[in-house]
């Protein structure tokens, strides 16, 4: 068997690579594993999950595996990821579970732990998790009787969830007067999505709302703007929200049809935080699949770019090293550090609204100003990283930037 674990979990086609019995493992050396890192009282672990058909058998069998280790669980439904994050936390439990395979197709699924305090697991737990995957956990202690785990359900997960979201807006905001279009993916925002933007106050018009287990991201979501750039024109909306099948990224669509992806986004929300002096220290952390014009357009601002691998773990782990409040990637994962510990799209969406509100401005106007130089620096290549590691690729980036100096005249 190979690495169980990626940089986001363990994926693979579920009943085929990911299995029923491979989840069952995973429950029983999951919950062992974390129950030795917090040895204190019963070890209680808390799983979501999307819309997925094979949701249901990968949680039933990860649940069976967690209760024969004698740890209980609290199941919170269809939620997206940053609310299994959020939720983790505020329930204390030993660790969160979501079985979710955020944007890939509906074939495919995954398993992804939290720590207690919302972070993703480090490297050396999901390593010990995984040499315990693969070498068997017949081993491990079978509980009788009152000892054995329960399973319990949190009825209201994603009302908690809403609240907190609710609760990291600045001020009072009202939203009555906006149209914004939501691409729910038919994924696990599909509801919580637009009862935020409505408690917001916001005219709402859902697309990608009605999920059947089958039809996650397909033709629709973070990866699939069309129709929503269609909606948001047909509607004469102010913006459209494009979340992802787990809702920890999201995709902006301004007034006039043009898309924000999570550089645009990042750009727009870091330079917002530097003038109201939030930004403290002035970095922002990016990973090496960022545009090139992103750099350039915040150091002219004197915001250093922080670069970290592919993955928001890894842009969560650089933003702890270097104290940065905002990170994220261009895919649409945005971590704001001082509400959360991991990639989430319903947050970003509405402090990407914030700073409309804010300024006054549209979103086309606030994306004006940087199109420009991220549209002439936007490259669409194959194995990006590999690519832009390369010592002549370095070598002539550098040259290049030295020539351009601070891109003062790309406006």
């Amino acid at each position: 068997m190979g690495s169980l674990f990626g940089t986001d979990g363990v994926r693979g086609i579920a009943n085929l690579d990911l299995t029923a019995e491979l989840a069952f493992k995973l429950g029983r050396a999951g919950s062992y594993i974390l129950a030795q890192q917090n040895p204190a009282g019963r070890p209680r672990i808390l799983v979501g999950k999307d819309t997925r058909i094979s949701g249901d058998m990968l949680e039933s069998a990860l649940l069976a595996g967690i209760c024969s280790t004698g740890a209980d669980v609290l199941t919170a439904g269809i939620v997206p990821t940053p609310a299994v994050a959020y939720l983790t936390e505020k329930y204390q439990a030993n660790c969160g579970i979501v079985i979710s395979a955020s944007h890939n197709p509906v074939e495919d699924n995954g398993i992804k732990f939290f720590g207690p305090a919302g972070y993703k697991l480090p490297d050396e737990i999901e390593h010990k998790i995984e040499e315990l995957v693969q070498h068997g956990t017949e081993g491990l202690s079978r509980p009788q009787g009152p000892d054995v785990g329960r399973v319990y359900s949190v009825e209201a997960a994603n009302q908690s969830y809403l609240q907190h979201l609710c609760s990291c807006c600045v001020g009072n905001m009202d939203l009555q007067g906006m149209t914004v279009v939501l691409d729910c993916a038919n994924g696990a925002a599909y509801h919580v999505a637009p009862e935020l933007w409505q408690r917001l106050g916001a005219r709402v018009i859902s697309i990608g709302d009605k999920p059947n287990g089958i039809n996650i991201n397909d033709r629709c979501g973070s990866t699939h703007t069309e129709p929503l750039k269609k909606a948001v024109l047909h509607y004469h909306a102010d913006l459209g929200i494009a979340y992802d099948g787990d809702a920890d990224r999201c995709i902006a669509i301004d007034e006039k049809g043009n898309e924000l992806d999570g550089d645009h986004i990042m750009l727009i929300c870091a330079l917002d935080m530097r003038r109201q002096k939030l930004l403290k220290p002035a970095s922002v952390v990016a990973t090496v699949m960022s545009n090139i014009g992103f750099e350039i357009a915040l150091r002219r601002e004197n915001v250093r770019v922080d670069s970290c691998k592919v993955g928001d773990r890894y842009v969560l782990e650089k933003m702890v090293e270097t104290g940065a409040l905002l990170g994220g990637e261009q895919s649409g994962h945005i971590i704001f550090k001082q509400y959360a510990n991991t990639g989430d799209g319903l947050l970003t969406s509405i402090k990407l609204v914030e700073v409309m509100q804010r300024t006054g401005l549209s979103l086309s106007e606030l994306g004006r100003k940087w199109r420009n130089i991220l549209n002439y620096w936007s490259m669409r290549i194959e194995n990006k990283e590999a690519v832009l590691s390369h010592d002549l690729v370095q070598a002539a980036l550098a040259d290049a930037e030295t020539r351009l100096g601070n891109g003062a005249n790309w406006c």
